[in-house]
C-alpha cells in the first residue's frame, strides 16, 4: 500500500515490470520489494523446504528478500525497480549452469584516499564531515541508494523534496549529509564491504562489489561505521512472508512511501518499536496491538524518567507525544508480552502473544491472538563487527551479552589504522554514534594531519556522549531487555538453512559443544547472512547446556571473506588487484 510521506512527493509516471509473469505497477524510485509489497505480493523466493520466505531485515543482512532480476539473482530490498524488468521468486538453490547469466570480469578500481568510511548513517557522516572539513581525502562507502543509515532515512531520490514539511528526523538527515558532501567527502553509493585483509606489506585492502564494478579501497585508515542489525526472535513460523523486524518496516515506510500492510502489529522490546506504531498509524494503517516485553513503567521508573528528561529532554518529549498519539488512536500496549507463534499458509494471517514470568515462563492463560497481514519485530540490536574482528580488532562481551568492540570514545581499537565508531562496535543508539563520529574524525586529523579541529566542537561531543550515554543507561532500565524466547522444538534456528530447533537441540544432547562443528553438523550459517541470525541463538543453546569452548574472543563463526554474497567476476575483477587473504582465525569456515 502507498503512502503519502510529509514532505516527499513522488515525481514521475508509473511504469510496469512483471514477477512471475504478472503485471506489477512500480515508481520511480521504489526498490523492488516496495513496488512488490504494494502489489501485495510478499512471497520473494522458496527455502529449501519448499516454504514460501518474504523480507526479512530490509537492509541487506539475510539474504531472504532474494529474487531473479532479469536473470541474475539480486535482493529485492536493495535493487531499485526498473521498466520492464522481469523479476522471479528465486528458488532455494542456484545452480551454474550453460543459462547462467555471469558478466566478464574487468579490473577493479583502486582508490588510495587518506581515509575510508564504511557506512553512511549518524557515525560515518559525521565522521566523515570533521575529517574533511579538515582537508583530508574522504572517500564513504555506503550499500544503499541513499545516505543516511538507519536512523536518518531518507525517501528515494526521486522523490520531490520539501524540507520545511520534512519531519525534524530526516530532516537532520539531509543535513547531515549535505554538510559532509559539502565539507569535500567522496560518496560511493550501493557497495558493499565483502573483504577487509592486508596486502604482503601490511597495507589495508578493502573490496567493495556493486553494479558499478569492483573497487579495492588501500586507505591510510579504515573507520568503521556498520551500524546494528535486529536481533532474531525464532518462534514458530517467524519465517513466513509479511513477518519483517521493526526497521524494515520504517525503510518501508520512510524510504519508499510504502506500508507494509493494512492491519500490522509490531512487538519487541524498546523505544523504536513505539515510533514505528506512531509511523503506522499516521499512514493510515490499523496497528492491532503494540507488544512491549518489558514491563509497564511504574513508580519504580521514576528516578530514570527523571534522569531521561534532564539529560534528552527533546526525546523524552518526542516518545511522549508517540505514546499519546497511540491511545488517542486505542491501540492496544501490552506491556509484560512476548510473541509466541505466528500463524498462516503462505503469509502471516496470525499472531499469539502471551503475558511473561519473570523468569521468562509464559503466564498460563495469558494468550491472545490478533489477525493481521503484517507484523513487525523488534527485539533489539546486534553489532555489525564482522569486519572488525577479521582485521583483528579485540572484542569483549557487553552487560547485554552482545559484543563489543574494544575502543576508546574517538573508536580507536587496539589496530592502530583501525576505528570502529557507532553500534557496530557497541550499541549506544544515532545520538552516542554522531558524537563518536565528531571524536573519531578529530582523531583522524591528528593523526594524519590537516587544519585542526576547533576545540568547542570536540568539547560539545564529549558533552553530548556523556548525557547520552546517561540517558541511554536510564532508559534501559526502564525498556530492561528480554531474552530469547523459551523456543520450541519446531521453531526455526537457522533462517537460511530452514535448520530447526531440535537439530541443534539432538547434537548437544549428544555432547557436542563446538559451534563450527554444529555448523558442519547442520548447515546452521552457511546461509545468506552468514550466520548473523543463527549464531546468537546457537550461542545461548551452547550456555545453556554449559558452554564448552564457546566463551572465545571471537564469539560465533569466524568472520571470513566474503562478508556478503558476492558475484565471481566481482571477486575475479578484486583478485587482480591483490591476493584475498584472512589472517583472523584459523577456524574452519
Amino acid at each position: 500500500m502507498r503512502i503519502t510521506l510529509p514532505g516527499a512527493e513522488r515525481r514521475g509516471s508509473p511504469f510496469a515490470l512483471t514477477f512471475d509473469g504478472e503485471t506489477i505497477e512500480a515508481w520511480p524510485g521504489e526498490s523492488v520489494a516496495a513496488a512488490l509489497t504494494s502489489a501485495g505480493k510478499r512471497a520473494l523466493r522458496e527455502a529449501s523446504t519448499g516454504a514460501p520466505r518474504g523480507m526479512w531485515c530490509g537492509m541487506g543482512v539475510c539474504g531472504e528478500c532474494r529474487v531473479e532480476v532479469d536473470g541474475q539473482v539480486r535482493l529485492a530490498c536493495m535493487t531499485p525497480a526498473q521498466p520492464d524488468q522481469q523479476i522471479k521468486q528465486a528458488p532455494a538453490r542456484v545452480v551454474a549452469g550453460e543459462k547462467t547469466i555471469m558478466p566478464a570480469p574487468g579490473a577493479a578500481t583502486v582508490e588510495t584516499p587518506d581515509v575510508l568510511v564504511v557506512g553512511a548513517g549518524p557515525a560515518g557522516l559525521s565522521a566523515a564531515r570533521i575529517a574533511a572539513a579538515a582537508g583530508l581525502d574522504v572517500l564513504i562507502a555506503d550499500e544503499r541508494a541513499m545516505a543516511g543509515g538507519q536512523y536518518f532515512k531518507q525517501p528515494a531520490s526521486a522523490f520531490a523534496i520539501d524540507p520545511e514539511r520534512s519531519d525534524r528526523q530526516t530532516a537532520e538527515g539531509r543535513a547531515l549529509i549535505g554538510q559532509t558532501l559539502a565539507a569535500g567527502a567522496r560518496l560511493l553509493h550501493g557497495r558493499t564491504m565483502w573483504a577487509a585483509t592486508r596486502d604482503e606489506a601490511g597495507q589495508l585492502s578493502i573490496s567493495l562489489s556493486g553494479d558499478a564494478g569492483a573497487v579495492v579501497v588501500r586507505p591510510k585508515r579504515l573507520v568503521l561505521a556498520m551500524g546494528a542489525y535486529e536481533r532474531p526472535w525464532p518462534v514458530p513460523r517467524w519465517t513466513l512472508p509479511g513477518v519483517m523486524t521493526a526497521g524494515a518496516a520504517q525503510t518501508l515506510l520512510r524510504a519508499y512511501a510504502t506500508a507494509p500492510g493494512r492491519r500490522v502489529l509490531v512487538a519487541g522490546n524498546g523505544p523504536l518499536n513505539i515510533q514505528v506504531a506512531r509511523e503506522l498509524l499516521r499512514a493510515g494503517c490499523e496497528v492491532v496491538a503494540l507488544v512491549e516485553a518489558a514491563a509497564a513503567p511504574g513508580p519504580a521508573s521514576a528516578v530514570d524518567a527523571l534522569r531521561m528528561a534532564k539529560a534528552a529532554p527533546r526525546l523524552v518529549m518526542d516518545g511522549a507525544a508517540m505514546l499519546a498519539a497511540l491511545r488517542r488512536a486505542k491501540v492496544p500496549m501490552l506491556y509484560g508480552h512476548v510473541v509466541t507463534g505466528i500463524e498462516g499458509f503462505d503469509k502471516a494471517e496470525r499472531v499469539t502473544v502471551a503475558r511473561t514470568a519473570a523468569d521468562g515462563t509464559i503466564v498460563p492463560g495469558s494468550k491472545r491472538s490478533f489477525a493481521v497481514d503484517a507484523v513487525c519485530l523488534g527485539y533489539g540490536f546486534l553489532p555489525q563487527a564482522e569486519a572488525a574482528r577479521a582485521l583483528g580488532c579485540a572484542t569483549e562481551s557487553s552487560a547485554d551479552g552482545t559484543i563489543r568492540v574494544v575502543r576508546d570514545d574517538a573508536g580507536h581499537t587496539t589496530i592502530e589504522d583501525v576505528q570502529v565508531i557507532g553500534d557496530g562496535g557497541g550499541l549506544g543508539g544515532a545520538r552516542i554514534a554522531m558524537a563518536q563520529g565528531v571524536l573519531g574524525g578529530a582523531a583522524l586529523v591528528e593523526a594524519l594531519g590537516g587544519r585542526p579541529v576547533a576545540a568547542a566542537e570536540r568539547a560539545k561531543a564529549v558533552r553530548e556522549l556523556g548525557r547520552h550515554r546517561v540517558f541511554q543507561d536510564a532508559l534501559w532500565r526502564i525498556y530492561a531487555p528480554v531474552g530469547l524466547p523459551n523456543l520450541r522444538p519446531d521453531a526455526l534456528l537457522c533462517r537460511c538453512e530452514s535448520v530447526p530447533v531440535s537439530a541443534v537441540d539432538s547434537l548437544l544432547a549428544a555432547g557436542l559443544r563446538d559451534i563450527s562443528a554444529i555448523k558442519r553438523a547442520t548447515r546452521a550459517g552457511m546461509g545468506a547472512c552468514g550466520g548473523r541470525y543463527c549464531a546468537a541463538v546457537i550461542e545461548a543453546r551452547l550456555k545453556a547446556a554449559g558452554e564448552g569452548n564457546v566463551a572465545t574472543a571471537l564469539p560465533g563463526f569466524a568472520p571470513r571473506a566474503p562478508f556478503k554474497p558476492t558475484t565471481i567476476d566481482q571477486i575475479v575483477a578484486t583478485a587482480t588487484n591483490g591476493r584475498i587473504k584472512n589472517e583472523s582465525s584459523t577456524e574452519e569456515h
